[in-house]
């Protein structure tokens, strides 16, 4: 990975245009911040921290689960030959799509849907973002990760999860290894914590 390309275009990007106007004057402190529909913009050291964990190179395929704001998709897309983008939230969605696009990003693909399935139209992924909280590691995310890929997913229950960095080695066995403690918004769908209880 590039890793002064990150740092570069990282402090370059404006934070205060993935927020709305009410929020915009605390888009600077490293916390974070309400988008709406229960969701977050993760702080800004979190999100660099885990693209680092990452290690997205410039000929990876990406697979983000949570579109969110769209800030961590700009930072992916910069470092990435291609991301592929699954949001739940029509309307979230499509306002990230239209800052990305002002952006002007041409290598963005996105989806409406349960992102805890992935979106295996275009798997296997190089790298998989996911940016909220399982109950369990998902096993389509699992599936549609290459051979010697890299998977960032915070895993856990409400209020604390352990911040998962899955690769996946030559034999297609997956090891595990957990990176520090994080608290994210729920993964909706198969995979949430609402569902999970119900197993």
């Amino acid at each position: 990975m590039d890793w002064q390309k990150l740092e570069t275009y990282f402090h370059s990007l404006d934070r205060s245009l993935f927020v709305g106007n009410d929020i915009k004057k605390h888009a600077s402190i490293d916390v974070p911040l309400p988008i709406g529909f229960g969701q977050t913009i993760s702080q800004p050291s979190l999100v660099l921290k885990m693209t680092q964990i990452l290690e997205p190179e410039n000929n990876s395929k990406v697979l983000e689960i949570g579109t969110g704001s769209g800030f961590q998709t700009a930072i992916l897309a910069k470092m990435s030959a291609e991301v592929y983008t699954v949001e739940r939230i029509d309307e979230l969605a499509k306002k990230a799509k239209n800052r990305l696009d002002t952006l002007n990003f041409s290598n963005i693909y996105y989806k409406i849907g349960d992102g805890s399935t992935g979106w295996q139209e275009y798997a296997p992924y190089d790298r998989i973002m996911v940016t909220a909280a399982a109950g369990l590691l998902p096993d389509e995310l699992v599936n549609q990760l290459a051979i010697g890929g890299r998977m960032v997913i915070p895993i856990g229950p409400p209020y604390l999860q352990e911040l998962k960095l899955i690769t996946k080695t030559d034999n297609s066995k997956i090891n595990i290894e957990t990176m520090e403690l994080v608290r994210f918004v729920e993964l909706k769908g198969r995979y949430g914590w609402v569902e999970i209880g119900k197993l």
